[in-house]
């Protein structure tokens, strides 16, 4: 028999906008992650970076975040939902002071973007999970999460690219901003119902963070072949996208480095805006439909490495934004309704890690271009997206299939 939530004696008072508290901490721990990318160009232009450095503090974030996933998720289940929040938040605005002292040090940048890593993956893992125990309406939570982060994500991005560009200080004002308002949602946490309470009497950390077999085949076979495409999308478009025509934008490189995370974001929030639309109109079948978009947009960065038109850039970023805002719902809306609430928030943060994985591409492409060029790995990415969605969608037809005759799974599924 598999073990009763452990839920407060009482209800927690909720009102219906109570999860706006947690979506504004959300909201400020994206921006934070967010806020390095349109500055890559302002460390290649002030610090004299290469690629080398640029890969190697994306790579430091990544790391950061994974293992965050998989220890906010187990945690949160363990301790509540607050404590881990609070700690995430406090992580946030002392990434971003450790930015602001750091200046251009490497290693410094290093340390601070590795504590970003974590502070986005409790956002992502503990915030989703909690703002979806807050919404009443069935299919709310995954929207709303969703929305948040992209806010967080298309904002900070947005305002530490503005300040970067044209405001004094560019290595130390975005980030002091950014960990004042950090700071100030601490204040929208401690307010928001807490929804889990601490027991003594769960598993151990090790059961905490294996995905219970009930749920692995639906979850692999629907889930994990499109995860990747979430943040691989907006990987091309932030990273892969801007470097490609740096060399012909002369001082407005981190401008235009900035508006492609705008267009990418804004088109995957419209997106996750617009989910209930888009689920009947696709009939569920969202994910194949998000890796399409995916392959789209890195074909079209293709002839983009080969002219170096920003034009081109900026036509890719709509297609992967809807890339990353279609396969991140389907992604969330499908661990949400198949997760009992014991299980909600590892299964988000399982899913969260494989997201992240996408990150590597621009890793990938940064390693291998120097030998293939960057054409033959985009069109590689767009087909290796073009097969992950088919096998999400037989699989999920498989399983729809078979779920008449197997009630028990249908439950969990």
């Amino acid at each position: 028999m598999r073990p009763r939530p452990d839920r407060s004696p009482s209800a927690p008072r909720t009102s219906p906008s109570s999860w706006l508290l947690v979506a504004a901490a959300m909201s400020a721990l994206g921006w934070g992650g967010n806020q390095f990318i349109p500055l890559m160009v302002m460390y290649r232009q002030v610090a004299g970076f290469e690629q080398t450095e640029v890969t190697l503090l994306l790579a430091v974030y990544v790391i950061g975040i994974v293992p965050g996933f998989a220890l906010a998720g187990a945690w949160s289940d363990r301790f509540g939902r607050r404590r881990i929040m609070l700690a995430g938040v406090a992580l946030g605005a002392i990434a971003s002071v450790v930015f602001a002292l750091a200046g251009t040090n490497l290693a410094g940048l290093c340390v601070a973007r590795l504590l970003a890593g974590v502070s986005v993956a409790v956002a992502a893992v503990v915030g989703s999970s909690w703002v979806k125990e807050l919404s009443a309406a069935a299919g709310t939570g995954a929207r709303r999460s969703g929305i948040s982060l992209s806010i967080g994500f298309g904002g900070g991005a947005a305002i530490s690219g503005v300040l970067a560009q044209w405001a004094p200080n560019p290595t130390v004002l975005p980030y002091l901003v950014h960990a004042g308002v950090t700071a100030l949602s601490l204040l929208a946490v401690l307010r928001a119902p807490e929804t889990r309470t601490s027991s003594p009497h769960r598993r151990s950390l090790l059961g905490d963070l294996r995905v219970p077999a009930v749920y692995r085949g639906r979850f692999r076979g629907t889930v994990a072949p499109i995860a990747p495409f979430v943040f691989g999308s907006c990987g091309l478009s932030f990273a892969v996208g801007p470097s490609l025509v740096t060399g012909g934008l002369g001082t407005l490189g981190i401008a235009f480095a900035t508006l492609v995370m705008l267009i990418t974001l804004g088109v995957g929030t419209s997106v996750q805006l617009l989910s209930a639309r888009i689920d009947h109109a696709l009939r569920g079948r969202n994910g194949p439909v998000g890796t399409i978009c995916f392959a789209v947009g890195a074909l079209v960065l293709a002839p983009a490495a080969l002219t170096g038109s920003p034009w081109l850039v900026l036509l890719a970023a709509p297609f992967l934004g809807a890339g990353y805002g279609i396969c991140l719902l389907s992604g969330l809306k499908a661990v949400q309704t198949m997760a009992a609430p014991d299980d909600l928030a590892r299964l988000t943060a399982t899913f969260y890690t494989l997201t992240y994985l996408g990150f590597f591409f621009p890793l990938i492409i940064a390693a291998l271009v120097p030998v293939t060029g960057h054409v033959p790995l985009l069109i590689a990415l767009a087909i290796a997206a073009l097969l992950g969605g088919s096998a999400a969608d037989r699989s999920a037809r498989r399983l729809d299939a078979a779920a008449p005759a197997r009630p028990d799974r249908t439950t969990a599924a």
